[in-house]
């Protein structure tokens, strides 16, 4: 029965991120989530209490799953400068994941306030990754410089989102520049 209960969770959360990478917020709902899995809409109930429960779970799946990736990119660099590009590239490349494109397509608006601080400190961890890299370039402030840059690394992932006129490619490209070499390029 623990089982049971274990797939129709997993397979809900699996609904849940086609739902966001497909629509967005909006296309999430109990009935759409109960279409897609088979369910009865007062069967998704009993797993998600509402809309943000059914979000907070999938951030708390997917992004320690997403660090993770990027970590893993970072320990594959052997200079602070290369684990820099590392950082914004891998996050860059991580658009096209489904799981990150569902975490992305989240508004933070609807989450409760201890929602959005869980998702705040998970965000926490992945800035804290590229805090001694940053030391080790000379950086005085790295804490704050790692906040800035992963502001730089949030704008470049909403410009592949919207499906800019860029390459995604090339926003990534200008994204690590701006990451190594500031404005000045």
């Amino acid at each position: 029965m623990a089982e049971h209960r274990t797939m129709q969770r997993a397979a809900l959360l699996e609904a849940a991120r086609s739902l966001l990478s497909e629509g967005g917020t909006e296309a999430l709902t109990f009935p759409a989530l109960a279409e897609r899995t088979g369910l009865a809409r007062s069967s998704v109930y009993e797993y998600f209490r509402s809309r943000a429960a059914v979000v907070e779970e999938l951030c708390a799946v997917d992004l320690p799953v997403w660090a993770a990736e990027v970590e893993a990119a970072m320990d594959r660099a052997v200079t602070p400068e290369g684990k820099v590009e590392a950082y914004v590239r891998r996050q860059l490349e991580l658009v096209g994941d489904r799981r990150h494109r569902a975490v992305v397509a989240i508004s933070m608006r609807e989450l409760d306030t201890g929602a959005r601080e869980r998702i705040r400190a998970a965000h926490g961890g992945l800035v804290a990754m590229i805090v001694d890299a940053l030391g080790a370039l000379g950086r005085p402030e790295p804490r704050l410089t790692a906040m800035l840059l992963q502001g730089v690394v949030d704008a470049a992932v909403r410009r592949v989102e919207l499906g800019a006129a860029e390459d995604p490619a090339a926003i990534t490209d200008a994204a690590v520049a701006m990451a190594l070499h500031g404005v000045r390029g």
